[in-house]
């Protein structure tokens, strides 16, 4: 299915305006996600109550309320803070180019994606094709759904990323934690810096990693509707628990394994640190399984959603 658009905007620098549209850069359908159920498995619904009397208060009757001391509160009605909204804008004002790894990725929040519109396939390449060049991104300001934005405009390997950054006081620091500081000695770093070198890859494969948890509760989910009982795994040691060892000890066991990857034969192995026994309910066979269960169930004993009602992901 071809991706929709969700506004028509214009990005706009000096002079020039380019017409652009905006989409969504992630997915959060993916989530599993649990309706809360009476017991007898009825659906059911939310009250707001008043704590001074119990009574059932309704959408239409709440007023919202500010709280500046314990249980003191100033009230807004619905006009007043439709007239403290920032005005939704269809420009994108960039205001300075900075060097593209400026910007803390601390300060990231939602990312989108920037795609021309008509007749901005010229200035939007030449856009793209300057900030590759000149190995910086835009800062841009953009008001949204009555909020003001600033952000981040990025090129990507096939376009531009909107990215919405944090404002100063939305991001905590390290500063904050009162982290203390131990010094290390040469030897220690550089047995380090060996390890960093011997794992080091080029770039980042999103597609190397999955949902473990997602996984797992979906393979529960099979087990259910096929009438199957669930039967969970063992909880893993806790990290905590783990012997305490010498850190260059660590270090040096830490060498000579590629993480994922097996001894060549005829080397020796180093021992594992404090490696935890690692199980799962079911892999991807265990999945497979869950899905002929489920499709060589009896009707009736298969719940009215079916396998089928379970597809969102």
């Amino acid at each position: 299915m071809a991706a929709r658009s969700i506004a028509s905007l214009s990005l706009s620098f000096g002079l020039v305006s380019i017409p652009v549209k905006l989409y969504s850069a992630t997915e959060s359908a993916s989530t599993v996600r649990f309706n809360l159920l009476a017991p007898d498995g009825s659906r059911v619904r939310q009250q707001y109550v008043s704590e001074k009397d119990q009574s059932v208060i309704s959408r239409g009757e709440m007023v919202k309320g500010y709280e500046f001391e314990k249980d003191k509160f100033v009230l807004f009605t619905a006009e007043e803070l439709k007239n403290l909204e920032e005005g939704s804008s269809p420009t994108i004002d960039i205001v300075a180019f900075i060097p593209e790894k400026a910007v803390d990725p601390i300060f990231y929040d939602k990312a989108y994606l920037l795609a021309p519109d008509k007749r901005g396939g010229k200035p939007y390449s030449l856009l793209l094709a300057a900030m590759r060049k000149s190995g910086r991104c835009a800062l841009a300001r953009w008001a949204w759904k009555s909020k003001q934005y600033v952000v981040q405009i990025r090129p990507a390997e096939d376009g531009l990323v909107l990215q919405q950054l944090l404002y100063a006081d939305e991001v905590r620091s390290p500063k904050d934690l009162g982290i203390e500081k131990v010094e290390v000695s040469e030897a220690e770093l550089q047995l380090a810096l060996q390890l960093i070198e011997q794992n080091a890859e080029e770039q980042y494969d999103p597609k190397q990693f999955e949902d473990e948890e997602k996984k797992r509760i979906l393979a529960a989910i099979d087990q259910k509707i096929s009438g199957n009982q669930v039967i969970a795994s063992a909880r893993n040691e806790e990290p905590g628990s783990a012997q305490v060892i010498d850190m260059m000890e660590a270090l040096r066991a830490s060498l000579g394994r590629k993480p994922g990857a097996k001894a060549a034969a005829g080397k020796a192995t180093p021992e594992p640190i404090a490696a935890p026994n690692v199980t799962s309910i079911t892999g991807e066979e265990g999945r497979k399984g869950a899905r002929r269960a489920t499709r060589t169930a009896e009707p009736s004993a298969t719940p009215a959603t079916g396998t089928k009602g379970r597809a969102r992901k």
